[in-house]
């Protein structure tokens, strides 16, 4: 008798009529496999799926090139479809169930003729983990299972797992034929089911990656109690041999994979990495917060990646190990066969291929690789990967990072007074977009614990879901606010960046084990400079205060745009939240004095530093 796996997998086979089905094992041997049908059989558009690049200087390393009009995540076309319209909020399109259900049978009938239909089993989680969660994706392009192999882990043994359970999560993801306005992501939270077509993009059709791990686990762990976060998992080793562990959560163009792997310019402090994306987070039976990385790969941005701004990721993407190393999007160089993109190196080899194959000259106006070109890497080819790293208990959090881009404004490091405030912290948090993101520098955009795009239900009952979470915390992490970005007058970055970021984690570490006090200010809490490494460093005493300045003045702004921002929650914004504002706001008409602070603070119950 078919179990409800296999009666799923027939439906869906029927609806997409594959020419054959391959139920895929996770093993190096059908990877190799899957590799070679993608450099000589299988084709899209005329071309092949992968193309072998040089494997004496890029081990394992291989080339895909995306449909011109596929290059990044499709927010407008990403749709969470729930019967509740205000359960999805409005940080999120809406689309009632019955009707995408309709529109996308339309669009899948059929959409697999010619192709191989790979159903892909996995798990997100170690599998001996508690959190662990069992999933299916069935995909009609060897990219994405081969990603998806990189990326999960896949194995028979998920099968095994599920057995004749309908407890798992499902995904239906085909490329169609590539057509824009024929290209839809739905999700459907309540049957755990994510449903793609159109697109051959990561995180459009990895539905394993924010698809599943964010938009639905997210809705998952606030029905369960659980978090399931856009963040960062590292371990930072102190020089006695001491590992504590943070999350940190940034978007875009913000540091956040260089921070996972970052190369510390202080002596005897190293960092291990646990994850560069996502993190969910459990509460133990120690009251503490534990955070596991549900996936096994690192999918990140190429341009602007070299081994001076992350070393270590330098050295993952050329390992000399069997797992595969994916490039979709970058330039090509011609004559040594090799992945190219800006930033990479200091000049641009002579025969260079554009990431649409078109030939590519220094000096043109357009870039050589695609500002969101990526690459797909085995976490296990990282140097750096924490020995914690496949423990199915996870790791305790220590402290939790909110960073943004804020050329003005936000200090260097900031200390929310406590976990209400820290909450209050993340649901304020905005970042200046760049020129990648929205073709226009400078636009401030709020993107609350970096999840505005990825949270699967609405953003109000996210944010007291946040504050329920810290009830049940006996030994809460502490929260703090990060801008690596501050600009003097020039417009020129204040503080050096990448490998001497170590020296604010330093200050934190410190702060976690109360081994140095702060200064308290109307937005939280400062470091004393006697207490921030800045050995080595040239930086002047004014730019140093320009760091950590709080101007009441410059401040007016930020409070209204922070009051428009949340007025989009309105009924289902936790009362708390409401209170911290107008305590911030009350602190910063009172010139931010420290008496005024103490007595908001007893107010408020938020406690002391």
């Amino acid at each position: 008798m078919a179990t409800a796996l296999e009666k799923w997998v027939e439906e869906q086979a029927r609806l997409c009529k594959p020419d054959r089905i391959h139920w895929c094992d996770g093993s190096e041997e059908e990877a190799r496999r899957l590799i070679k049908i993608g450099v000589k059989e299988e084709k899209v558009n005329g071309q092949a799926i992968f193309h072998k690049l040089n494997h004496k200087s890029w081990p394992n390393g291989y080339y895909h090139r995306s449909h011109p009009t596929d290059v990044a995540r499709t927010e407008h076309l990403t749709f969470v479809c729930h019967p509740d319209k205000d359960a999805v909020g409005p940080n999120n399109n809406w689309m009632h169930p019955d009707e995408a259900k309709e529109k996308m049978r339309k669009l899948s009938n059929g959409c697999m003729k010619g192709r191989t239909m790979y159903v892909l089993p996995y798990t997100m989680g170690h599998p001996d983990s508690p959190y662990a969660k069992s999933c299916i994706q069935i995909t009609d392009i060897s990219y994405v299972a081969v990603s998806m192999r990189i990326m999960t882990r896949m194995s028979r043994k998920s099968i095994e797992k599920i057995g004749g359970s309908e407890d798992f999560v499902k995904g239906l993801h085909s490329i169609g034929d590539l057509d824009p306005n024929k290209r839809f992501i739905m999700h459907f939270p309540d049957e755990h089911l994510v449903w793609s077509i159109g697109s051959g993009y990561g995180g459009n059709a990895l539905l394993g990656k924010k698809c599943f791990s964010l938009r639905i686990a997210s809705w998952l762990g606030y029905r369960e109690g659980w978090l399931a976060e856009h963040m960062v998992i590292l371990g930072i080793e102190d020089p006695k041999g001491k590992v504590t562990h943070i999350t940190a959560a940034m978007p875009s163009a913000c540091g956040k994979t260089n921070l996972a792997m970052l190369e510390s310019a202080l002596p005897g402090y190293k960092v291990w990495t646990l994850g560069d994306d996502i993190a969910w987070l459990n509460v133990g039976s120690d009251g503490r917060l534990w955070a596991i990385n549900p996936e096994t790969g690192l999918f990140g941005v190429a341009p602007g990646t070299s081994m001076k701004t992350n070393p270590n990721m330098l050295r993952t993407l050329k390992a000399d190990k069997f797992y595969p190393t994916l490039f979709t999007n970058t330039a090509l160089d011609a004559d040594n066969n090799e992945p190219w993109w800006e930033g990479l190196d200091e000049e641009a080899p002579k025969n260079l291929m554009d990431w649409q194959g078109k030939p590519w000259q220094s000096g043109q106006d357009s870039k050589a690789a695609h500002p969101n070109a990526r690459f797909t890497a085995s976490i296990y080819n990282s140097p750096t990967l924490s020995k914690e790293f496949d423990n199915p208990k996870g790791v305790p959090i220590s402290a939790i990072i909110l960073g943004g881009r804020r050329t003005q404004l936000i200090p260097l490091v900031t200390e929310a007074f406590n976990w209400q405030n820290g909450v209050f912290l993340g649901a304020r948090t905005g970042s200046e977009t760049t020129a990648a993101a929205i073709h226009k520098e400078g636009v401030l955009r709020r993107d609350p614990m970096a999840m505005l795009p990825f949270c699967g239900y609405n953003m109000g009952d996210y944010f007291r879901h946040w504050l329920n979470i810290g009830k049940r915390l006996t030994n809460p992490p502490r929260i703090y606010s990060v801008n690596w970005f501050r600009a003097d007058e020039n417009g020129r970055f204040i503080w050096p960046g990448f490998g001497e970021n170590i020296r604010v984690l330093k200050w934190i570490l410190e702060r976690v084990n109360n081994k140095v006090e702060a200064r308290k200010t109307s937005i939280g809490l400062i470091p004393r400079l006697k207490d921030l490494d800045l050995s080595g460093l040239n930086i002047p005493a004014r730019q140093l205060d320009k760091l950590f300045e709080v101007n009441p003045e410059e401040w007016q702004e930020e409070l209204r745009d922070i009051e428009k921002f949340l007025s989009q929650f309105s009924g289902r914004l936790p009362k708390e939240i409401l209170q911290e504002y107008q305590a911030l706001k009350e602190q910063l008409n009172n010139n931010g004095s420290l008496e005024d602070i103490e007595d908001s603070l007893r107010f408020t119950d938020r406690g002391g530093a």
